[in-house]
């Protein structure tokens, strides 16, 4: 099968592998609904926030201790399933190379992680409701902007790190390349990088990482060994394209308006429910579970939304990459490599698109090339 043809078995491959995701996607959603639902219906969470609030008059300290309590709680209940999803399931199908104790060293890694992040983003929570319980949803919001940025900032020098080692790549002719390509976009980068993402998975992938004194480069080496450079290039126009339209902070700026509008929505249905629930307002810690409810389902809901806009932006990003190198036989080549290596389903059903993807599917993609190629 050429490496420009979609192959027809890696298709059919690609098709089950997603329709299994998806179901595990759902029994994930109904898994986290049931956990969280049983701390708020039992009396769970009530019982453990009253004794914690006897025992620790400091606030800080019974939010802490409760919010490592849920999230522990809820990571040892999904971790079979995260197994099987994450690993097992993927493994079926040639995508994952490594060990099972490597697996669990990430997903500790990244749990560590979520852990001090949610436990900071809770405590901020839980302290502007008692400080400012009339607008605690607008100051929450304005924080998690200011974390973003920071975050999308180090991200590439503190945690990225912890799961893959970056070097500067050996390749001066491409380096050189792809350098030219971002000054073209009006993008300043700290350097190409490759990263040993075969030491993972037999995916492939290339990114634009960090902002400002942070941008860089980053190429898969699982891509560096089978795409040319002209393909590469390509990949790389489309991330660049990002810079080019400010998706960045366009994106964080939906996302905060989208936070902002969870983060009310919670303020308004624990106003209107607390007192039937027992609760002694927003700010009661034993409301948690409540909260946690209700952006859950927010999230899911806003979901398709959230992925229409995220799929019109890297549409104009294709087009953009099409511009800028002038090969759409490459940026098809590329497209149909990753379809091929990654199982990326081309040719999803319609409410599939709507509501997971968050890329136009890769039969779209390779299409619009075709286009470009009889202009």
């Amino acid at each position: 099968m050429s490496e420009t043809t979609l192959d027809p078995q890696r298709q059919e491959q690609a098709r089950r592998y997603a329709r299994q995701r998806r179901r595990l996607f759902l029994v994930d959603l109904a898994l986290g609904a049931a956990y969280v639902l049983a701390w708020l219906l039992t009396g769970l969470s009530a019982t453990l926030a009253s004794r914690l609030e006897t025992r620790f008059p400091s606030p800080w300290l019974s939010v802490g201790i409760y919010v490592i309590l849920f999230l522990i709680g809820y990571g040892i209940l999904n971790l079979p399933l995260g197994y099987y999803t994450g690993a097992l399931l993927p493994r079926r199908y040639g995508l994952v190379t490594q060990s099972v104790w490597g697996w669990l060293a990430d997903q500790a890694k990244a749990g560590a992680l979520g852990l001090f992040f949610g436990l900071i983003a809770l405590e901020g929570i839980y302290w502007l409701l008692r400080v400012a319980p009339a607008v605690w949803w607008l100051w929450a919001g304005v924080a998690y902007l200011g974390f973003t940025v920071v975050l999308a900032n180090l991200a590439p020098i503190l945690i990225a790190p912890l799961f893959y080692k970056f070097k500067p790549l050996a390749d001066a002719d491409l380096t050189e390349r792809l350098i030219r390509l971002a000054e073209r976009a009006g993008t300043r980068v700290r350097g190409v990088f490759t990263f040993n993402m075969s030491s993972k998975t037999t995916a492939a992938n290339a990114a634009l990482m960090g902002l400002g004194n942070t941008r860089r480069i980053v190429l898969g080496d699982t891509l560096l060994a089978r795409y040319t450079p002209d393909e590469i290039e390509s990949i790389l126009a489309h991330e660049l394209a990002h810079h080019v339209h400010r998706d960045v902070p366009l994106g964080i700026a939906v996302s905060v308006v989208q936070t902002l509008a969870g983060l009310w929505l919670v303020d308004v249905a624990l106003r209107a429910l607390a007192s039937a629930l027992g609760f002694r307002g927003p700010g009661d810690l034993a409301a948690f579970s409540l909260l946690a409810f209700i952006l859950s389902v927010f999230g899911l809901v806003t979901m398709p939304l959230s992925n229409a806009y995220s799929r019109w932006r890297e549409r104009m990003a294709d087009a953009y990459a099409l511009r800028a190198t002038g090969n759409p036989h490459a940026f098809a080549g590329a497209m149909t490599k990753l379809a091929n290596q990654n199982l990326a389903e081309a040719e999803p059903e319609r409410w599939v698109e709507f509501f997971f993807y968050t890329h136009p599917p890769i039969g779209q993609r390779i299409r619009k090339a075709e286009e470009w190629k009889n202009q």
